[in-house]
């Protein structure tokens, strides 16, 4: 089964992962699992191991954020109970998710996201480069801030595609690596946009190609031939693969824009009762006297 409107909340929780983060961490989930990620593939692990532990990671965090499995085990819990909170987060996200896919998502748990390490230069480089924006040539651009930048961006449709992929009978593993290698070229491109695509006209596809290859040349030459072997078919929708791919990629596209059109849509009835800003608790009456005396409730 493809993806249909009862995902949505799904992927809006995880697109958030671009926008949550926390003290002494640099960067949001989304973006330190792409660099997580690559420091993996990059030191030649096999796709398909660093897929699952980081789209594993990726749905826990969903609803734990930041207390992952390593924080869990600082904060004094024993790998047993670190085991059980991760899998009661991943068990609330994965109910519509493929069987066999969150069975070996949720086993791979306990390992936690990859580990930290050296990253070749494009990962900061994508980290640094902001999306352009909503563009449309011959109008101006359309900034909506804070923005997103490519790594957060590869990262997020990198997990859409794997969920996607048991859909499209795509391998998880391939559309994983093509998701996270698609914007190698924003490396070295700063991002203009469907506009600077149409201005560049018939030079557009000399310039990806010249900056997706120094990006190609940061990795090791067998690593490298995996990428170029992942991302050859997304210049298409043929194959299986790619028609993951591109699902993710649409849908990421548009949801980005779409959290900001709903935080700026929201109102207070909505924050306060649907989602219970104060929230039940000792004082809540106390609390809700207080909003009531100044006109908020």
């Amino acid at each position: 089964m493809t993806f249909d409107a009862a995902y949505l909340p799904l992927l809006r929780e995880l697109g958030d992962l671009k926008r949550i983060r926390s003290a002494e961490r640099d960067g949001s989930i989304a973006e330190r699992l792409f660099a997580r990620g690559w420091a993996a593939l990059a030191a030649g692990e096999v796709p398909a191991a660093v897929m699952r532990r980081t789209v594993a990671a990726a749905l826990a965090a969903a609803r734990l954020g930041d207390l992952d499995r390593a924080t869990l085990a600082e904060l004094g819990l024993s790998d047993a109970e670190a085991r059980v909170v991760l899998e009661r987060a991943f068990d609330e996200v994965a109910v519509l998710l493929d069987p066999a896919l969150a069975a070996e998502l949720r086993n791979a748990l306990p390992d936690g996201a990859p580990a930290a390490g050296p990253v070749p230069r494009f990962v900061p480089q994508l980290a640094t480069q902001p999306r352009a924006g909503v563009t449309c040539p011959g109008r101006p651009r359309l900034l909506l801030q804070p923005a997103e930048n490519h790594a957060e961006h590869c990262l997020i449709v990198a997990v859409y595609g794997v969920l996607a992929a048991p859909g499209y009978g795509a391998d998880p593993a391939e559309v994983f690596l093509a998701s996270m290698a698609h914007h190698f070229h924003n490396a070295a491109m700063p991002d203009a946009g469907f506009t600077g695509e149409v201005l560049l006209g018939d030079l557009l596809d000399r310039v990806i190609d010249a900056a997706r290859e120094q990006a190609m040349a940061m990795l090791d030459p067998a690593v490298a031939a995996q990428v170029r072997a992942a991302i050859a078919p997304i210049a298409g929708d043929a194959t299986p693969a790619a028609r993951a791919f591109h699902a993710a990629d649409v849908l990421d596209r548009v949801l980005e824009i779409e959290q900001h059109l709903r935080a700026a849509s929201a109102t207070m009835d909505s924050v306060l009762h649907t989602y219970e800003l104060v929230h039940a608790g000792p004082v809540k009456t106390f609390h809700d006297r207080v909003l009531s005396d100044v006109g908020l409730l």
